[in-house]
């Protein structure tokens, strides 16, 4: 399946954003999804997951409190709602969906969107 996240912009410290990750054809209801990020000179990191009821929800601990996974399967479409941002959430953010994998890690995802980026200033 081919993603489309959106919902990236510039915000200051302790602002909010909701991302959202679409499917571009197809449905998104038979997979699981997670957000993973990168910020400039770091590798990719893990941010949160939901299986494809919902039910399971994983969280990076560095955003645990402060963003919540979310997801409407009649709108096709999962959230990330980004709550008390900080400068060291500035990344790019990208999601990803697999198939009945429950997984947290970047190889647990065969399907990419191609990213939205993410700005915190100060």
């Amino acid at each position: 399946v081919q993603l489309q996240a959106s919902g990236g912009g510039s915000v200051q410290a302790g602002g909010s954003l909701r991302l959202s990750c679409a499917p571009s054809g197809g449905t998104f209801s038979s997979y699981d999804v997670g957000w993973f990020r990168q910020a400039p000179g770091k590798e990719r990191e893990f941010v949160a997951a939901i299986s494809l009821s919902g039910v399971s929800i994983y969280y990076a601990v560095s955003v645990k409190g402060r963003f919540t996974i979310s997801r409407d399967n009649a709108k096709n479409t999962v959230y990330l709602q980004m709550n008390s941002l900080k400068p060291e959430d500035t990344a790019i953010y990208y999601c990803a969906a697999e198939v009945g994998k429950h997984g947290t890690r970047e190889t647990d995802f065969s399907s990419w969107g191609q990213g939205t980026l993410v700005t915190v200033s100060s």
